[in-house]
Parts: C-alpha cells; structure tokens; sequence
C-alpha cells in the first residue's frame, strides 16, 4: 500500500537547491536508507515526506490517518523524569506486560533509574529517551534522522535488529553503512537536487551505482565514437554503420572480479617496520582507574609496526582513557607506556580543535604543510582539501562558517598533513558523510603506520583495522579474532547489555567455579563433560594465543624478507580461522550448559 508521495517537489534555501522537482513515493513495505553529502538535502528530504516541511512548489501527498514518527537530529526536552517522558503516563504493568516496550526499555535504557529527571541527562543520554519513546508508540511510517548517534556497537546491534521485526515502513538518514545494510532493503541517494532510487541496503547501492557509472561511461565512449564516425562519414562521403553492445548482466560482478585487496598488509607492514622499527608502543603492567573504577589492570600489550587494532567495549569502559594513556596525555596509575624512539604519533580525539575562525581551510592545512606523502603517491594540500569535501570556494570559507563535521573534517586532515606514523582515533567517523568516508578509507588504505581505532561505525572498524581488542569490563585487554561478532556473542553470553562491574563478575565466576552456571535440565555428569571440554578448548586458545604472539615478533624481525614475511602471514591467517572454529565451539558448550 503506497504511504507518501512526492509530486514535482523542490525546496531551495536562497541559492541553494537541496531538492528539484523530486518525485517518488514510499510503499508500507519499504525500508529506505538515505544516502548523500552533508548539507546535500537528506534531512529536507525525510522532513519533506513526513510533512513537516512545506515545499516551495509540488506536492506531498499522505494517505489518509497516516501515523508518522519522526526523530529529529536535535530535539527539545520536557520537564519530568525519564518514565513519564518515556512511557507517556502508563501505568507499570501496562508497560511491564507489553513485549516491545519491554524490548525498548532494556535495548536503549538497560539500568537506568526511570525517576531520574530528564534535566540531569548529558545530550546522548536525552537522544536515547527521544529515540525509546519513539520506538514505544505506534505509526505506520518511522522516520529516523541520524538515529546512531550516541550510541555504542551493541547499541546499534540491537537497534538494527529491532527495526527488522518491526512491520512499520522505515526511513532512515544515517551515515553507519553497517546499519544500513543490515536495516533497510531500498537506497535513495541525494545528489544535486535529485534524488537515484536503487535496490537494496548499502552493499548493494555501492554495486548498482558503480554499474551504473560503467554504463554512464561505456555510453559516454560511444557516443565519441559515434561522432568519431560522423567526422569519418563527412570525410568519406559513406555512412558509419554502430552496433549496439549486448548489455552483460554479470557486469556489475565483473567490476570486482579482479579487484585486489584494499590493503597489502605485507607490504605496509615492511615499510612500516622501515619508518617505525621494532617498537611502537609497549605497554607493561598497565593499570588505569576512572573514578574509583580501575578501568585496566596489570594490562601488558605491544602495538607493533604496521597493526591496525580496532578497540570495542561498552561506554565508560576505557576506550578513551586508554587512547589518552597510549598517547602520553595521560599518565598512568601504575605501570608504563613506552615509545619507540622514531614514533611520530597524532592523536584524534572527539573533541574539536580550536582553530581561528578567521582563517581558511586552505590556510589552516598549508600551515601544517603544503604537499604530504602517503604510501607511494605525494598530495598537495589542495587535492586533499579537495578528496575531504572541500571543494572550489569552499577551500577559501572563512572556518568560522563551516558545519561541525566539516571542522572536523578540517582537524582530521590537518593530524594527517603530518605525516604521522602513529594514528590514535577517537570516533573519527562523528559527522562524516558517506562519501567522506570513503575517502578516509582509501587515504589509510596506503597509509604505512600502526593505528588504533575507537568507533561505534562497525563497517569502518572492520574495513580499517586487521585484529579487534575488547575491554570487557574485567580489566583485561582481549583479543578476538571473531571481530566484533565476537565481542557481540560474548556480550549476549553474559546476558548484560551495560558495562559489567568486576566485583559482579567475578563473583559470578566463583560462584559456577570458574565456568557459566549449569542448567537445570542437565545432569551432573553431563555438566561435568561440558566444563572438560570448555577448558580443552580453552587451553587450544591459549596455545594458539601464544603462538599468533610469536608470529607478530617474527613478522617484525623478518620486515625485509618478503617471502618469510608471506609464509608468516599464511600461518598467521590459518590460526585466525582455527581460533574462530574455537570461540564457536566454545559458545555452543556454553550454550548447553545454559540450558
């Protein structure tokens, strides 16, 4: 059944024409992901078809009670408590006995105090309220601007899955491609005004338009070829017979057939090695507090030349105090951080760096340095202004006028006109658009350093970073070779959605003996077998633990032997697919045990 639709739309902002007689509709069945440049119209667009925005000219045609629920990207907050606002005045047990508020409550507020008054909440805590009462009510059409925000992986996890159950039709502006795909099946893309309609989540999107871009190009190369011929045909006197090429269906597959890995993680860990030497950053008997919370404790771990570790866990579990600590900004509570001697670090954090209002972009990157090399390839400050977003006049707009993500954009590049071979980044992918993204992508792509990665943007961690490290709660710094789909199993394994208090944990563990507790549908000698072959496989892990640490110190003695290096990586790999048939393992027995 069609919802919404849009007849000849166009709304512009003086000179500006986000959207130009646009038209398109949404079914009750579409669950629509809007894609685009920041400042390029997605938010006029979702606020046009949910009608809270009167166009310039064209129509917006609702069907008849349309319920639309709508997420703004800031919003304004009653006074109250968060139960009131939240639940609108149900009574306890009509929400307690209602599985989707139920589902809400511990998705986006697990833990909180439901008294607590809405004017002690931080801005992301008041997004999760706007977003949990939203999800709460009833409409047949949800439109959700930027809804990710504030939200940590397992966060978005659960949001994603939500929404996937959920019989009302979507429409979402996000730039979490990982959400995307996993959230909604259609793409619209905003682009100079008109909005491309393709099928599918974001994978899918990325694969059309670059056919579409094959065929764009293979039509533009006949075109010259026909005027070729014309020019040929006046010349001669005879005319120029064109075949049309039959139209390929395995094109788009074709496009990526021969695509080689982003990365040569061989090659940059060579010259890597060549710019760092053996030691990056060591880390011994590292402890960190954060309040009376000790956040680390007794953690010993090494970043060598060339890794790319992406760091998980729970808000207010340390990420950012251990990038803080690895930096040098803070100092520890006990233990030590060491630097090898040619380390050139730059450190991103989420806050943005004053810079003078007065300048320009352009100014503001050629003080740092006029040309910059990355991998093989050297850039000038104004093509890579240009691969940031900052195009023509906007290289000269005084930074005083640009948007929050543009300025942190512009702080970005800045970190990387230095020619850092350290990266420490915190949330970087904050108001970046999609394209921007992909831009950044690439740049680190051929960029030869060692790097750790804080981001709740799933597709960015897992597409930048090789190994993922998780803080758990427990003190410990873990590494899991399954990724985040790991540290997200692990998490629904310990059947907690907030951070886990250690005291908590480890009375839990010794209350089992060390293993999860038994269900009560099994017997005891069952349970007895079950906790056996947990800590078979748990020794294979340790063993195999040991020796990927091995591997990492051999891959950085043999930097220069690209053979050895190749055989090592090999091994490195095979390991990192058996610890993977392990954690599978091991959570399956876990899974008997809880019943």
């Amino acid at each position: 059944m069609n919802l919404v639709n849009l007849q000849d739309v166009t709304v512009a902002y003086g000179h500006l024409v986000p959207l130009n007689a646009v038209s398109l509709g949404v079914e009750d069945t579409d669950r629509i992901g809007i894609v685009g440049r920041n400042g390029g119209g997605k938010s006029t667009l979702v606020a046009a078809v949910a009608g809270l925005l009167q166009p310039d000219s064209g129509r917006v045609i609702h069907s008849r009670g349309l319920r639309v629920g709508y997420l703004y990207q800031s919003d304004s907050y009653p006074e109250g408590t968060v139960g009131e606002y939240v639940l609108g005045g149900m009574a306890e047990h009509e929400w307690a006995g209602n599985a989707r508020t139920r589902d809400v409550l511990r998705g986006l507020l697990s833990g909180w105090d439901l008294d607590t008054p809405m004017s002690a909440l931080s801005g992301g805590e008041r997004r999760r309220t706007t977003l949990a009462r939203l999800l709460i009510e009833s409409h047949d059409l949800i439109a959700l601007d930027e809804p990710t925000n504030h939200l940590d992986i397992e966060g978005i996890a659960w949001l994603a899955n939500h929404l996937r159950q959920r019989k009302e039709a979507l429409l979402v502006v996000t730039h979490d491609r990982w959400f995307l795909d996993s959230a909604t099946n259609r793409t619209w893309e905003v682009v100079d005004g008109r909005v491309e309609q393709y099928e599918g989540g974001y994978a899918a999107y990325v694969l059309a338009k670059a056919e579409r871009e094959r065929l764009a190009a293979a039509a533009e190369e006949r075109r010259q070829n026909l005027m070729r011929k014309e020019l040929a045909w006046l010349r001669r006197g005879a005319p120029a017979r064109t075949s049309k090429p039959k139209f390929r269906v395995e094109a788009a597959n074709a496009l990526i057939a021969n695509e080689p890995p982003p990365r040569d993680t061989v090659e940059l860990v060579r010259f890597a090695t060549s710019r760092l030497g053996k030691t990056v950053i060591d880390v011994e008997d590292l402890v960190l507090t954060g309040g009376e919370e000790r956040l680390l404790d007794r953690v010993t771990w090494q970043l060598g030349p060339g890794d790319r570790v992406g760091l998980v866990g729970v808000n207010g579990s340390g990420k950012t105090t251990l990038l803080r600590a690895l930096a040098k900004e803070r100092d520890p509570d006990d233990g030590t951080v060491r630097h090898g001697k040619t380390v050139n670090l730059a450190h991103l954090s989420q806050t943005l760096e004053e810079l003078d209002p007065q300048r320009r972009p352009l100014e503001a990157v050629e003080e740092v340095r006029q040309y910059v090399t990355i991998g093989k390839k050297e850039y000038s400050a104004s093509h890579m202004l240009e691969r940031f977003g900052f195009r023509g006049e906007r290289q000269w707009t005084p930074i005083g006028d640009l948007s929050g993500g543009e300025r942190r954009r512009l702080q970005l590049l800045r970190l990387l006109m230095n020619e850092p071979n350290v990266l420490l980044l915190d949330e970087p992918t904050n108001d970046l658009d999609i394209e921007t993204l992909t831009e950044l992508e690439d740049l680190l792509d051929s960029w030869p350093g060692s790097l750790v990665l804080v981001s709740h943007d799933r597709y960015f961690l897992e597409r930048i970073t090789d190994h993922v490290l998780a803080l758990m709660g427990d003190g410990k710094l873990s590494l899991l070779p399954g990724g985040v789909d790991e540290y997200l199993s692990l998490r629904d394994a310990a059947g907690d959605r907030g951070a886990v208090p250690s005291q908590d944990r480890e009375a839990s563990e010794q209350s089992s003996g060390g293993q999860p507790a038994a269900s009560a549908g099994i017997s005891a000698a069952e349970e007895r077998a079950i906790g056996k072959e947990i800590q078979r496989i748990e020794r294979r892990m340790e063993r195999i633990g040991t020796r990927e640490s091995e591997l990492h110190e051999q891959m950085a003695q043999a930097a220069e032997d690209y053979t050895r290096l190749a055989e090592l990586d090999s091994e490195l790999k095979g390991l990192q697919a058996q610890k993977r048939e392990l954690e599978e393992s091991w959570l399956a027995e876990v899974e008997k045990l809880e019943g």
